[in-house]
């Protein structure tokens, strides 16, 4: 049954509620943008800090939710494979529609985006692969699938300990950084607006993973593809509005560093979170270490892309979304048993 027993557990339904959560994802994360911003503009943060680290970890939000209640729930390779797509969305869609929606014919970057978010995200990638890639070393699981390891909560600290380090980065750039507070903002109902905005996006996630798991096990989806298409792209919905109206405004930077500073934040906290509220994860080696590949190799495309001349011309962007496509087509032919690349049983 679906929402605790009130709807019957069909396909229908289960797409209806889908949409309907999707829509309630897109609203919280609006209220979301709205209060962050403007709590960022209170407090006299830089466009870069503002976009990579209070935006970003506003709309990054239904990723955390999404790794927490799948892991709850019993389902932690969905909310992986959500963290996973949604990263890729992020770093090849995200963009291209940013720049589209500019009136210009290249979306302009500067050097703190290139050579600080860029850089440190391909740290952050690198990081939880070594965190994933030690769980199979030393904590292998027995009678499950070859590679396969615990992720425990000391490793879980690792990337925790890595975005700390990112925080400090980014707090000695507000630091030396001298704007001035704006003023006449009602900062307490910025601050509730916020905790609405995070309790609806709680609601309507968990209401999201159950009827995308119910799915899966009604058409065969092995869970983490589930995530990486379904779940990845309703999550990513936030990210998208959030970086194409910064972007259409002319704030480059903040649409930017939003991107960059989601998939920072997904990768080294929302995945560890899930990871120190059950206690223990088993993680398939053979599956993650092949997606991360392709999020790799599509960071190191768009890091090339920005540093030419630090802009994203149009062509580079419909290189992008063509990447994206063809890493859906790949899902596709893995989950129709076409090719057998992740290993996922």
């Amino acid at each position: 049954m679906v929402l605790g027993g009130l709807l019957p557990d069909v396909t229908p339904v289960h797409l209806g509620v889908i949409a309907v959560a999707s829509i309630a994802i897109w609203i919280g994360s609006a209220w979301l943008e709205e209060s962050a911003g403007k709590l960022a503009a209170h407090y006299g943060l830089p466009a870069v800090v503002q976009g990579s680290v209070v935006v970003a970890v506003g709309s990054s939000f239904p990723e955390l939710a999404s790794v927490v209640v799948a892991a709850l729930a019993g389902a932690f390779d969905l909310g992986v494979g959500a963290i996973v797509g949604s990263a890729l969305f992020n770093v090849l869609v995200i963009p291209a529609l940013s720049n589209l929606a500019t009136e210009r014919d290249v979306l302009d970057v500067d050097r703190a985006i290139v050579y600080k978010e860029a850089q440190f995200y391909m740290i952050a990638v690198s990081g939880l692969i070594i965190t994933l890639a030690l769980a199979v070393i030393y904590e292998p699981v027995e009678d499950a699938p070859v590679l396969t390891g615990e992720l425990t909560r000391p490793l879980a600290a690792i990337p925790l300990l890595l975005y700390g380090l990112y925080l400090f980065i980014q707090w000695q750039d507000v630091a030396d950084h001298d704007a001035p507070v704006v003023g006449g903002i009602d900062v307490r109902r910025a601050w509730l607006l916020l905790a609405a905005g995070l309790l609806v996006i709680v609601v309507a996630v968990e209401s999201l993973v159950g009827s995308i798991e119910s799915l899966g096990h009604t058409y065969g989806v092995p869970e983490f593809l589930a995530g990486v298409t379904i779940l990845a792209a309703a999550t990513s919905l936030p990210d998208t509005l959030v970086s194409i109206k910064s972007a259409a405004g002319g704030h480059a930077t903040t649409s930017l560093g939003n991107v960059l500073g989601s998939n920072t934040f997904d990768l080294l906290v929302a995945i560890p979170i899930g990871v120190l509220i059950v206690g223990s994860v088993a993680v398939n080696f053979s599956v993650a270490l092949p997606l991360f590949g392709v999020l790799t190799l599509a960071t190191v495309v768009l890091f090339a892309f920005l540093r030419t001349d630090l802009t994203l011309a149009r062509w580079e962007s419909l290189a992008l979304i063509l990447a994206y496509l063809l890493f859906l087509a790949w899902m596709v032919t893995e989950s129709v048993g076409a090719t057998d690349l992740l290993r996922v049983t």
